[in-house]
């Protein structure tokens, strides 16, 4: 496999904010205090963070084609797999006495009990992985029909369908574990797919100058003609 110069510090990159927007989608529910189309604009914290993980993706696979794309999203969901287990074993031991007095088990519960517990988790690697696919899937497609022009149909195409994937699972699997309350289920899905696609919408001219930059300095812009875009070969 060919050796880049940027590609491990953009994975290394885009599996932090992976893991960082999971933690604070479990930690907190914000409400901007309006509504949009008389839904309240109301949406996990993890949203604010998360769709720069699918910029990444754009990229990747821009630059670098689906198969190292593909890489890199088994890796992030093994990272945040791990980072589940992790804060399932802390959530089981012992607290200190002087933490129980001014934290506690309970206040770890209501903040990170969903990364430990099993409901963010498996509802964070559901979408992730099925929205990542379905990301890059299409924009390798997409680029390979229109020859490498108009990039911004294929960065926020992809997003589209990668982002309503990735958002219809993820808030109905937490909300099938009780993460989320039913109530919530239309409120999360509308406002946290919107949001993502409009930060993706406006991330455009940075992906932009992104993708010329690594393409230049990494000499590659892959195109997938003869690709097996089989998930599971890795």
């Amino acid at each position: 496999m060919k050796q880049y110069r940027l590609f491990d510090l953009i994975m290394a990159v885009f599996v932090t904010v992976l893991v960082v927007s999971n933690i604070a989608s479990s930690a907190k529910i914000v409400d901007m205090g309006f509504s949009l189309f008389g839904v309240p604009l109301a949406f996990d914290a993890g949203t604010i963070l998360f769709p720069i993980s699918y910029v990444f993706g754009d990229i990747l696979t821009e630059v670098y084609g689906y198969r190292r794309s593909r890489r890199v999203i088994w890796v992030g969901f093994a990272c945040l797999a791990l980072s589940a287990v992790i804060f399932g074993i802390v959530r089981v031991m012992p607290g200190e006495a002087t933490w129980q007095g001014y934290a506690g088990d309970e206040a770890y519960n209501a903040i990170l009990g969903g990364m430990s517990t099993g409901g963010i988790v498996l509802a964070s690697l559901a979408g992730y992985w099925t929205g990542e696919f379905t990301n890059s899937f299409i924009l390798a497609k997409m680029k390979v029909l229109t020859e490498g022009r108009w990039l911004w149909t294929r960065t926020i195409g992809s997003t589209l369908f990668g982002e309503f994937v990735d958002t219809v699972m993820f808030v109905g699997v937490a909300s099938a574990f009780g993460v989320f309350p039913w109530s919530l289920f239309l409120t999360l899905t509308m406002t946290n797919y919107l949001f993502k696609c409009g930060v993706e919408a406006l991330m455009t001219p940075v992906t932009y100058l992104v993708v010329v930059f690594l393409k230049r300095v990494e000499n590659e812009d892959y195109y997938d003609r003869d690709t097996n875009f089989n998930p599971f070969v890795v």
